[in-house]
């Protein structure tokens, strides 16, 4: 078993979907991430968080075994986003962001953070992913994720980036945009040349694929019917699938497959919920549970 660092954004978010809504919950890709993959491996959590982030979510972070000492801390509030889910749940309206304490941050990471041999870059800007990725002395396998935002404003930078980690993971509107093309399969095998090893394409509930060198994989997702909020759904399946190598010391073919399956099961964890509370509410009997009903209706 091996540490993972999690570095990503740490929010506030004010949710609205066709269930329910839910006001100034716990947001942010690092803090999906950070939970999902704790399932699996002992995880160090880096971002910044502002003079309003609360002692209780701290608590929650440990109570998950995860490291928070190298978090950072703002005088200004915590980044803040406000959403609204249309009907079909896969299309939402953002309606507010305040930068808040990401307003001029550069990343300063944690002496003890440093020597992480798997490291998950959680969607921030590549600027930032690429900073803190400078400072891991000798990392082992490096997960990429990023969003539309990035390939449509910072393009070049995020290029560089990628060329420098093991595993780019995107979803397939932002691997067609990436890679420039209309077809999902010839997308996921254009982005290989940009020189990752890997490509992993979300396809939300229809599961994710794998474009490997040595070959080809898909999964379905975990057949949900409890749809509460899907926000940090990708963020939950990035986490957990890094947990998993990091908890299994692994990263060749077949543990990236496994560890997709796993990513999957965790994923359906956190859309059955707002924020992150399905998470902290589960045990890994229910992720197990889901991940060999995955396992199974993938055989014929």
């Amino acid at each position: 078993m091996a540490e993972l660092l999690v570095f990503g954004s740490i929010a506030y978010d004010c949710i609205e979907t066709p269930i329910a809504k839910e006001d100034y919950i716990l947001g942010g890709s690092a803090s999906y991430a950070a939970l999902a993959a704790s399932y699996f491996a002992p995880v160090k959590m880096a971002g910044i968080v502002g003079c309003d982030f609360k002692d209780s979510d701290i608590s929650r972070l440990k109570a998950r075994n995860i490291d928070v000492s190298g978090l950072e801390h703002s005088q200004k509030p915590t980044f803040f986003w406000r959403g609204k889910y249309h009907d079909n749940f896969n299309s939402r309206d953002t309606l507010d962001v305040q930068l808040n304490a990401f307003e001029g941050y550069s990343p300063i990471l944690a002496d003890s953070y440093k020597n992480a041999k798997y490291v998950l870059l959680g969607n921030i800007s590549p600027e930032h992913q690429s900073k803190v990725l400078s400072e891991i002395a000798s990392p082992k396998f490096v997960v990429l994720d990023t969003m539309d935002l990035w390939i449509n404003t910072a393009l070049e930078p995020l290029k560089n980036l990628i060329k420098r980690v093991n595993l780019l993971i995107v979803n397939d509107s932002e691997a067609k945009a990436l890679a420039q093309e209309r077809n999902i399969i010839r997308a996921g095998e254009k982005l290989l040349q940009l020189g990752a090893e890997s490509v992993i394409i979300k396809t939300g509930e229809y599961g994710a694929m794998l474009f490997h060198k040595e070959g080809f994989f898909v999964i379905p997702a975990f057949p949900v019917v409890e749809l509460h909020d899907p926000t940090g759904a990708g963020d939950s399946f990035v986490g957990a699938l890094t947990g998993y190598l990091a908890g299994k010391d692994s990263c060749d073919f077949t543990s990236l497959k496994q560890a997709m399956v796993y990513g999957a099961a965790t994923a359906s964890l956190t859309v059955e919920s707002f924020s992150c509370y399905k998470l902290e509410e589960n045990g890994f009997d229910e992720v197990q549970r889901r991940a060999d009903y995955i396992k199974k209706i993938s055989q014929l």
